[in-house]
């Protein structure tokens, strides 16, 4: 019976930077990193072209965002510190991030998808499942219709994989990119599955990944082969068994179309660590700027939130986390502030800053009537927050 279901897999293709090439059509073909601050914003020119920042002048200890494919063809991809990548390819083109961009796209392709059908699970920004079992026609036709109907609506590409189940389509997803659509059955997991890295199993990480190397066990198809008592032995019955099963693309987990987010956070990690005292207006401004942020992401969701948590990450890489719980649930950025700051209060501000973070848990959907909105006021606040030379986080949901 799950043989029959038809789920789908749909990931945006290096959808940050492809969302600012459709800004910058003239960067098109070029190897384009994503990542940088404020700074890497490009200069309009009196004739009317733009001047980029290159790779090569970067300067801090940011990471890739993201990349295009001509820069990832040097080495270049998401996760990877900034100056790294300047080495592998300086004359890369340096542009910031822009997630406020990037949510009015992705909400774009998710709006064309759900003309389709409305059994679909986000799983973040740029990738949804979509159980396509009862969408009518055959399954080429259908993936197909579902692509051209995102480039239409954003003018990006996504690639698409329909398979029996939602591991299946997650790894077919990569097999074709960019602009792929790829059907998988359980006829194809030998020949295209089994011959893949161990790794590209969405649940085996990199401890797993290098353990299970180390046993001689490379691909998928070893892990297939091999006896379930070496894996029982090696890695306890539960998580040996369950590896076998992916091994062999089992998997029954259902499209899940409602979740509810546990809490929305936003943070960002400082270009140069920042003191107290000295950095403190900077920091200042970009606490109430996260906090502003986290209350826009409650507000535009529909939530409200009685927990208020502060992260700090200190320049000896301690991370620190402090939580206060108010009498009545919140979206408001006032109240969101004056709570961290109290969080802040319980943390000796002494050492220089490498992150901060504030978050909101404990959500509930809002009433149908939204609170008053407290304003600002500047001596509201006796702790200082964070203020970053790089302001590029996304919000976590």
């Amino acid at each position: 019976m799950l043989q029959s279901r038809r789920i789908a897999h749909l990931d945006m293709d290096a959808f940050y930077a492809s969302v600012e090439l459709l800004r910058y059509p003239e960067l098109r073909g070029q190897p384009v990193v994503i990542g940088g601050g404020r700074n890497a914003t490009p200069e309009t020119l009196p004739d009317g072209t733009r001047r980029f920042q290159r790779l090569r002048d970067y300067v801090g200890r940011g990471v890739v965002t993201t990349s295009t494919y001509e820069a990832r063809a040097f080495g270049v991809f998401s996760a990877m510190g900034m100056m790294k990548a300047a080495q592998l390819a300086p004359d890369a083109v340096l542009l910031p991030t822009d997630f406020d961009s990037y949510r009015h796209y992705s909400r774009l392709f998710k709006a064309a998808v759900a003309t389709f059908t409305t059994q679909i699970q986000d799983r973040g920004i740029d990738e949804i499942y979509i159980d396509l079992t009862d969408v009518p026609g055959e399954p080429r036709e259908v993936g197909a219709a579902i692509r051209q109907a995102v480039r239409d609506a954003t003018g990006l590409t996504c690639s698409i994989c329909i398979a029996p189940n939602k591991l299946l389509a997650k790894i077919g997803s990569e097999l074709d990119k960019p602009d792929g659509l790829t059907i998988l059955t359980p006829a194809d997991i030998e020949s295209r599955i089994w011959p893949l890295p161990a790794r590209k199993v969405n649940g085996i990480g990199p401890k797993a990944s290098e353990k299970l190397t180390s046993l001689g066990i490379d691909t998928i198809g070893d892990l297939a082969r091999a006896a379930p008592e070496f894996l029982q032995t090696h890695f306890g019955l539960r998580y040996a068994t369950w590896l076998k099963e992916v091994a062999h693309g089992i998997d029954d987990r259902p499209v899940v179309v409602s979740s509810e987010p546990k809490s929305m956070s936003r943070e960002t990690t400082f270009e140069r660590d920042l003191h107290p005292r000295d950095d403190r207006p900077l920091l200042s401004e970009t606490f109430t700027r996260l906090c502003v942020r986290v209350a826009e992401d409650l507000q535009r969701k529909g939530y409200v939130g009685r927990t208020v948590g502060i992260k700090l990450r200190f320049d000896t890489f301690e991370t620190v986390t402090r939580d206060l719980t108010i009498p009545a649930a919140t979206a408001d950025a006032a109240a969101i502030r004056r709570a961290a700051t109290e969080c802040l209060k319980r943390v000796p501000l002494t050492r220089r800053l490498r992150l901060l973070g504030v978050r909101v848990s404990a959500l509930t959907l809002a009433g149908a009537q939204p609170a008053a909105v407290e304003p600002f006021q500047p001596d509201l606040f006796a702790a200082p927050g964070g203020d970053p030379a790089e302001d590029a986080s996304e919000p976590h949901a």
